[in-house]
């Protein structure tokens, strides 16, 4: 190998190289992209958890509504009927008794 020939074996191993390095940065790009694309789907996916424990939330309370109508309204007024059944069995067992 001459002197001459060594720039240019010189030039064409760091041509070499600069494409080696361009490959490597057009990679590191595009595993970017992927991050980016994996952090905006992580993103959607919290946005879409927090909106499924709002949900959550909400059937809870209109579950616990719901137990307290059961229990304060729905049976005292069960418990009301049920009396005023009684008497009125107590009255036509009186009549029944009266007519017997």
């Amino acid at each position: 190998m001459t002197d001459s020939e060594k720039p240019d074996l010189i030039l064409s191993k760091m041509q070499g190289m600069e494409t080696g390095m361009q490959g490597m940065e057009n990679e590191m790009q595009g595993m970017e992209t992927r991050m980016q694309g994996m952090e905006n789907k992580m993103q959607d996916m919290e946005t879409r958890m927090q909106t499924m424990e709002s949900d959550l939330q909400e059937v809870k309370q209109k579950v616990t509504n719901i137990d307290l109508t059961l229990e304060n309204e729905i049976r005292v007024n069960i418990k009301r009927i049920a009396e005023g059944l009684e008497s009125e069995l107590r009255r036509v067992k009186e009549r029944l008794d009266q007519i017997a």
